[in-house]
């Protein structure tokens, strides 16, 4: 792992990011990015308590960091004590009575109390978090100080070792701005060189030398900590020896105290014990300030002199002498400060610094501390730090001696003018124009990839090499080198961009004064130039991120890494997610090119969820004007780092990742708060930029947030309408897509915030401005709505927020407005407030919705685009979670109907009722409404689901009554055929009755000769055969049928002029290409129908339908395959036997009237009918043959008799030896439970089989789209065209076809390790529960003194649920002398292991679907499941509709289309096959000729057309597979036979689609769908 997972951010303690372990501090600190060292551990805080008390270090430390982190000067006010003392004052009673008490002596005992308790000092907690922290939360802490104008320490002595500290690393990300002489400058305060005044005192003074300093800088505002701060204590410990420092910063004005930048250190303690650091600053000071009681010349005197005679100035201040100032020599002053007024305390040694100053040549310069050997300093002494800068500097070296304005052109190729290229290239291809969709298409693709290869090509520059090999190199050195990256890169770039700033705003200040026009278009094209310029010459570590991204798409496009074998390209998304993962922000969208880097962003979050699982974040989002205050905002909400100054504002979009606490994870629905800060909106550098962009941008992070705050500068209402004109629109077309975000509105900078009265007006003029704009986008987005509520859910009151201005003062030197925090703690508790309603959005949600709607705001319908696109994807979603719910509805009708079928063969109830089914699935049916409920409610996109709440309630109780409807009906026909089996079972009882006597009587007449095997043998052989030979000449055998022969028979009654040896040139009307030949073209008037997209009726001389004629004609044959399929699954023939009246049913259905009349411009031949009866019956010849086998099996005679002659050989062998009745009568009842076991086994498996595969099988455990990747895979696979234009054709039986072909497969392919396992497991059961049968049944009997009668009774109920088995299947066995139970029970027990043994051989891999019942085939179920959904198809290019709910309702769609061509669409008056996809057809400008129409429909409106146009949702987008290109290249000819047309003229195939290969063509199968 290349970082640590805890990030920088986690020390924001809002209650929101992960909070610090308090008693473990150092632990947690070093966790931030730092190893510990075992060499120099970090002092602990409990080891730091030694010395400065025993205090709630948690509540202190909590306290005193959340404030810091929110630029709060307020956190050094900590008034906690010490945790031992219970109360500020202690009570004394004296027990004297009140006329004894004495006022002296009651008093005087205050002198005998607890003495008063020291208070902890806010310094020493600092400290305290200062030595436990490592460097990165050190330099977080500097900047946080600093920007709440207090004093840094400087010079830190170790609390342990007295080791003088320089950390010089905390100081390198401040920066000090200050004007002087008319003159502005920025710098990185370590680099800064500014004279320095260094204050120190000998020995204890009466006057704080703190609280002088803080008058002579900023009298309102405690700088520097002193006695006096509220909070203080004189039992500080960990100051002692520190030097603090802080720099006086100019305004430019004349009454500033000091006219330049001065730094100011103060060096606490008595000096003389602290020798190091008074002799390194009053070496390196350009004034030294010293405080004494009085001039004792026995006092440090030598120290004294010697800075005395030193040429550097000296002020002395003695806090016990009255003088005023006197100056003894040049540069040398003498100040009393003893009952002086404090204007005079602080004027005088103002007067004198300034003076002192004024001669003074001398600066001071931070890294110049660095030279003194005796002090270590932080940087050096971490060789991970110095590691870090020495990489950094050397990727630095190569930018020497550069034009800024050209090293992006040279270091980074990728991202400039070729991404550019590729961007607008992108834009155009989503909006497409001209006629030649495909050809144009086709080109633009072939450009952006030939950019695409440019940029693979271009050079890698060492830059980057350098930067990828170290971020491929050790965590730690890896955040310390990307720190000092950043921190050197501002630093390169910081004096060119600050001229560059003063070049544009003196030329903007010129543009507003022209005049002339001609002058006017100079000074516009020179603001243009200096424009480009400034954003040529920003160079950060976003855009070498950016560039990484340019080169991870550019090797993604072709396939391959970069020359050289410098890095793996698949590697770069990794380093970006662990940036991530680390605190680092991640550019979203790209400010320059105004683009979203979709393949990048989406390759970074896929390996984020790879290293954090797929997470669920909150996503807040921030638009305001440019320079309204976001980032400083976000920054003191959060503690990030957010660049905030004028110079270096956002540009794009950056989201950044933060940790939710453990606490708050319990109260909150997600894992992350995912931060989208954005560019400012009207930027002025940018005002050539359209609104549209201000537009997308704002629509774009609008959509992709939870929650969006909206930040307004000031409360003036003329401000604000330019973006909430903006705001209002994005949230509109949010409503419209069924996306409801929340907004809070922040107005900063308001002054006088605490007037009720006066915030109540803000928020109606707010409330009024909001309404007045809505009604305007409404008009502008076609949208009903009159005020901002109908477009959002918004409460005034609590969504409206007025901050105070930011800084307590005048700048620069004004610290953070305490007021300020104190709003942004109240805008967090709101957006906790709304958080905690949201269930925020999986990571790879937010992935899909930054594709989704960025795919949408690239097309030219937004709403239509994106609605569509993500209403599909939600909608698959729910599609899923349906067939997930319905599977287990039926799955537990089918147990519910198992048992049913199996108690109605037993003859144990004789009626079903539907009530009784519906209590059966009650437990179910609240379970999945359970399920429901949640996903609709806790789903991310619930407002979306909304929607089809309702319907889908409808559809699963729709989906329940049916189950139990077909469920009953299945019972009552099982019901009716038991009655009409019962002359047939009577029959066979009575069969089976005598053979049974007849053996048992042949048996008894040769027990004499039972030792004589083949005598026995020969003699019932001579039986038996007498016996078929009776029931041959009694009862007819079940003969064979010709299904075949019957059709023809059927069909050639009902047309008697049918030609002679039509049979043998009848087709097959599921695969003929057109169904032109059947028809009976009436006579038009018109000239020339046309059709398609431009397509025609007519082809040469022949008469051709049009395709919507052809869809009807298709749709008319789909429905009556699937009506006849349930039809012969009604006649049960595996139970009742084939008859060929079942041939003249089928055949009276398909040649009914209705049908005729569904095609009302046509007649159909009746070759069409004869052709398609002979379709469907040949279709199902083998099923019903195969059926009627089972039939014949079981009822043949003949057959049935033979399959009992080891059944009754027993029964004879049994009586011959002499053998009790008990033994004979459990060895018949084993052999009759054989077939019912089989039965059961087969039965139960089937089920746990097809539910296995739903789980198991890739391309059954999902939805029915899933299915058809797989079958789009096969077909792939096995290049077979024939089986293409099946699946385009009639793609409900190509489904079909290929579910029984993948339970067959895996029946085969998992029989050992699946099936098997499962039919022993089943078997096992249904032993246990027989042998548990035949026992309970023996005490029954032995306690109620029963008989066999008795016996035989409660063991078939027992099992009556699980086997079709009852007392009627024993009638013909006489059993009247079985008297001994517990005998049968052990013959029943003994018997039945051997059938369970013989029936667990009989199974294999031929046997098993054999003896499958065709109803209860896993096959059987899983078409039920899977195929009892919408089946319509698009009618340009004959895609299936995704929905998964036959007729649904809306719209029909499909996620993805293909070329009109391969359903026969062809060009006006042309054979020329259309390659056009629907998706790119309905953003085009172009038009189509609808139905037998002469008008031509606009493709954007093609839902004009009516019919079956309207009944379609197609989304104008780029959603094309590449599979299809590749299979009309493949099958160009095959197709061009097929339709007879060809690809030629406007329908030649593009170039590029040749390029697709099989294996592409594949893999794209699995990208897309």
């Amino acid at each position: 792992m290349l970082f640590p997972k805890v990030k920088l951010q986690s020390f924001y303690f809002g209650g929101l990011i992960q909070p610090l372990r308090f008693d473990n501090c150092v632990k947690a600190y070093q966790g931030l990015y730092l190893q510990p060292q075992l060499d120099t551990p970090k002092p602990t805080i409990t080891a730091l308590t030694r010395h400065i008390g025993n205090f709630p270090t948690e509540e202190l430390i909590h306290t005193f960091t959340r404030k810091l982190l929110m630029m709060n000067y307020r956190a050094r006010y900590i008034t906690t004590k010490k945790i031992n003392e219970q109360n500020d004052t202690k009570r004394r009673y004296n027990n004297s009575s009140e006329e004894e008490s004495d006022i002296y002596i009651e008093l005087s005992l205050s002198k005998k109390g607890k003495s008063q308790p020291e208070r902890i000092d806010p310094m020493d907690v600092q400290m305290a978090v200062f030595h436990c922290a490592d460097g990165f939360l050190k330099q977080l802490m500097f900047t946080k100080l600093s920007q709440c104008q207090y004093a840094l320490p400087l010079l830190v002595p170790d609390p342990f070792t007295q080791q003088i500290e320089f950390p010089l690393w905390t100081f390198r990300q401040i920066s000090k701005s200050w004007k002087m002489r008319n003159i502005s400058q920025t710098q990185p305060i370590y680099k800064a060189e500014t004279p320095m005044v260094f204050f120190f005192r000998f020995a204890s003074v009466s006057s704080s030398k703190s609280q002088l300093m803080n008058s002579l800088i900023n009298e309102k505002h405690n700088t520097f900590f002193h006695r006096h701060c509220q909070g203080s204590s004189r039992t500080r410990v960990l100051m002692d020896g520190v030097v603090e420092i802080v720099w006086f910063c100019p305004s430019g004005k004349n009454e500033e105290k000091f006219t330049d930048c001065v730094a100011f250190c103060n060096l606490h303690g008595n000096a003389g014990d602290h020798e190091k650091q008074l002799h390194t600053l009053t070496e390196m000071a350009s004034v030294n300030v010293v405080l004494l009681p009085q001039l004792d010349w026995n006092d440090r005197r030598i120290e004294l002199e010697n800075l005395y005679k030193d040429s550097k100035p000296l002020i002395c201040l003695f806090t016990e002498d009255e003088s005023t100032v006197i100056e003894t020599q040049k540069g040398k002053y003498k100040i009393g400060l003893k009952d002086r007024n404090q204007s005079d305390v602080s004027e005088e040694p103002r007067r004198a610094i300034n003076n002192c100053l004024s001669e003074s040549s001398s600066t001071f310069r931070l890294e110049d501390i660095c030279k003194h050997s005796e002090i270590r300093v932080d940087e050096e002494d971490d060789d991970d730090c110095s590691r870090g800068i020495e990489a950094a500097r050397r990727m630095m070296s190569l930018l020497e001696n550069k034009d800024l304005t050209d090293i992006k052109v040279k270091f980074l190729p990728c991202q400039g003018k070729l991404w550019h290229q590729w961007c607008q290239k992108n834009k155009e291809l989503h909006r497409p124009q001209g006629d030649d969709l495909e050809m144009e298409r086709s080109k633009k693709i072939t450009e952006m990839k030939n950019i695409r290869q440019q940029q693979h090509e271009s050079d890698m520059s060492e830059f980057m090499k350098l930067f990828i090999k170290e971020m491929n190199s050790h965590c730690i050195i890896n955040v310390f080198f990307l720190y000092w990256l950043k921190i050197l890169l501002d630093q390169y770039i910081s004096a060119d961009r600050s001229a560059l700033l003063y070049k544009y705003n003196e030329t903007w200040s010129d543009l507003e004064n022209e005049e002339k026009s001609e002058q006017l278009t100079v000074t516009q094209t020179k603001l243009e130039r200096i424009s480009e310029d400034l954003q040529a010459a920003t160079f950060g570590l976003e855009h070498i991120m950016r560039e990484i991204g340019q080169v991870y798409e550019s090797c993604e496009s072709v396939k391959k890494d970069k020359k050289g074998k410098l890095f793996q390209f698949c590697s770069l998304p990794s380093l970006a997610a662990e940036m991530m993962i680390s605190g680092f922000p991640l550019e979203l969208m790209d400010g320059d090119a105004a683009h979203v880097p979709v393949i990048w962003i989406s390759a970074v979050l896929d390996q984020l969820i790879q290293k954090l699982g797929d997470k669920r974040v909150f996503v807040l989002s921030v638009l305001g004007i440019q320079s309204s205050g976001k980032s400083t905002m976000l920054n003191a909400m959060f503690g990030l780092q957010f660049a905030v100054s004028a110079g270096r504002c956002t540009r794009g979009a950056f989201m950044q990742l933060l940790t939710i606490s453990d606490e708050m994870k319990t109260h909150l629905n997600f894992d992350y708060i995912l931060v989208v800060d954005t560019e400012g909106l009207r930027a002025l550098e940018l005002a050539g930029r359209s609104r549209n962009h201000d537009n997308k941008l704002a629509t774009f992070v609008v959509g992709l947030a939870n929650l969006t705050v909206i930040n307004i500068l000031g409360e003036n209402p003329g401000e604000m309408p330019d973006i909430l004109q903006i705001v209002v629109q994005a949230f509109m077309k949010m409503k419209k897509v069924r996306l409801n975000p929340s907004c809070v509105f922040v107005h900063q900078n308001v002054s006088d915030i605490t007037a009720g009265e006066k915030n109540m007006e803000g928020r109606k003029r707010l409330q009024k401005t909001l309404d007045e704009l809505t009604k305007l986008a409404a008009e502008e987005e076609v949208y009903d709505a009159e005020c901002f509520s109908d477009v959002i859910r918004f409460d005034v009151q609590k969504d409206v927020k007025y901050f105070t201005q930011l800084w307590e003062g005048n700048p620069p030197m004004a610290p953070p407005n305490p007021k300020y925090c104190e709003n942004i703690q109240e805008l967090k508790e709101t957006i906790k407030t709304h958080a905690s309603e949201s269930h925020g959005i999986t990571l790879k949600e937010f992935k899909d919705h930054i594709i989704a709607l960025w795919e949408a705001l690239l097309n030219e319908g937004f709403v239509f685009g994106f609605r569509n696109t993500l209403e599909i994807s939600v909608y698959r979603k729910l599609e899923t979670e349906y067939s997930k719910w319905s599977w287990s509805l039926r799955s537990s009708m089918m147990e519910t109907e198992n048992k049913l079928h199996n108690k109605i063969e037993n003859g144990t109830i004789h009626e079903v009722d539907e009530t009784d089914l519906q209590r059966e699935l009650n437990n179910t049916s609240e379970e999945v409404e359970k399920l429901m409920s949640e996903f609709f409610e806790k789903s991310t996109y619930a407002d979306i689901l909304i929607q089809w709440k309702t319907s889908f309630e409808i559809k699963i109780k729709e989906l329940q009554a049916k189950v139990v409807r077909e469920t009953k009906r299945k019972l009552n026909e099982i019901l009716q055929q038991r009655d009409l089996m019962k002359n047939i079972d009577a029959q066979r009882n009575q069969l089976e009755s005598t053979l049974y006597e007849k053996s048992k009587e042949l048996g008894l007449k040769l027990k004499d000769k039972a030792k004589d095997e083949k005598t026995l043998k020969k003699e019932f052989d001579s039986f038996w055969k007498q016996c078929v030979n009776k029931i041959i000449t009694d009862s007819p055998a079940i003969k064979d049928i010709d299904i075949m022969r019957d059709v023809r028979k059927v069909l050639t009654d009902i047309y008697e002029s049918a030609p002679v040896g039509h049979w043998k040139g009848s087709r097959d009307i599921f695969t003929v290409a057109s169904y032109s030949d059947y028809v009976i073209f009436k006579n038009s008037t018109k000239k020339g129908n046309k059709w398609s997209f431009k397509t025609s009726r007519k082809a040469g001389s022949t008469q051709t339908l049009s395709q919507e004629e052809e869809s009807k004609i298709q749709s008319l044959v789909t429905d009556v395959i699937q009506q006849t399929d349930t039809m012969i699954k009604s006649f049960n023939i595996s139970k009742m036997g084939y008859n060929i009246s079942y041939i003249q049913q089928l055949a009276d259905y398909i040649i009914a009237t209705e049908h005729k009349e569904r095609i009302d411009k046509y007649g159909l031949k009746n070759e069409f009918f004869m052709d398609l009866v002979y379709s469907i019956c040949k279709r199902a010849n083998n099923m019903i043959t195969d059926q009627h086998k089972l039939y014949r099996d079981a009822n043949d005679p003949v057959r049935y008799i033979n399959k009992k002659r080891e059944e009754y050989y027993s029964v004879f062998q049994k009586y011959c030896r002499k053998v009790t009745s008990a033994v004979i009568f459990g060895e018949i009842i084993c052999q009759k439970l054989k077939e019912p076991i089989e039965q059961s086994v087969y039965k139960k498996t089937a089920r746990d089989l097809a539910d296995e595969m739903r789980s198991n099988c890739e391309s059954l455990n999902g939805n029915r789209s899933n299915m058809e990747k797989h079958i789009l895979k096969t077909l792939i696979e096995k290049q077979d065209f024939d089986k293409y234009m099946n699946y385009i054709k009639t793609p409900r039986n190509h489904f079909k076809s290929f579910i029984r072909e993948e339970v067959s497969r895996y029946i085969t392919d998992k029989f050992s390790v699946s099936v098997l396992p499962k039919m022993k497991e089943n078997i096992k059961l249904l032993q246990q529960m027989i042998t548990k049968a035949a026992h309970e049944s023996t005490e029954h009997v032995e306690v109620n003194s029963g008989d066999v009668g008795l016996w035989l009774k409660r063991f078939t109920q027992q099992l009556s649920d699980e086997l079709i088995f009852s007392e009627k299947d024993l009638s013909g066995v006489k059993q009247d002398d079985v008297d001994d139970f517990n005998l049968l029970e052990d013959v029943i027990t003994q018997e039945l292991s051997a059938i369970i043994s013989e029936v667990s051989k009989g199974v294999n891999t031929k046997t098993f679907p054999a003896n499958l019942d065709y109803k209860f085939r896993p096959d059987e179920l899983l078409i039920d499941l899977f195929c009892q959904c919408c089946w319509v198809q698009c009618p340009f290019c004959a895609a299936i509709c995704t929905n998964t709910i036959e007729n649904h309702h809306g719209d029909h769609s499909v996620s993805f289309h293909r070329n009109t061509g391969l359903n026969g669409w062809s060009y006006n008056r042309t054979t020329n096959l259309c390659i056009n996809i629907c998706t790119s057809s309905v953003a085009s400008d172009g038009c189509f000729f609808p139905n037998d129409s002469d008008d031509t429909v606009p493709w954007k409106k093609y839902r004009k057309a009516g019919g079956v146009y309207a009944k379609w949702s197609i989304t104008p987008n780029q959603s094309e597979l590449p599979y299809w290109k590749w299979f009309v290249c493949e099958f160009q000819k095959d197709l061009e036979k097929y339709y007879k047309k060809t690809f030629k003229g406007s329908g030649k195939i593009p170039d590029e689609w040749r390029k697709y290969t099989k294996q592409e063509a594949t893999e794209s199968l699995d990208k897309y769908i």
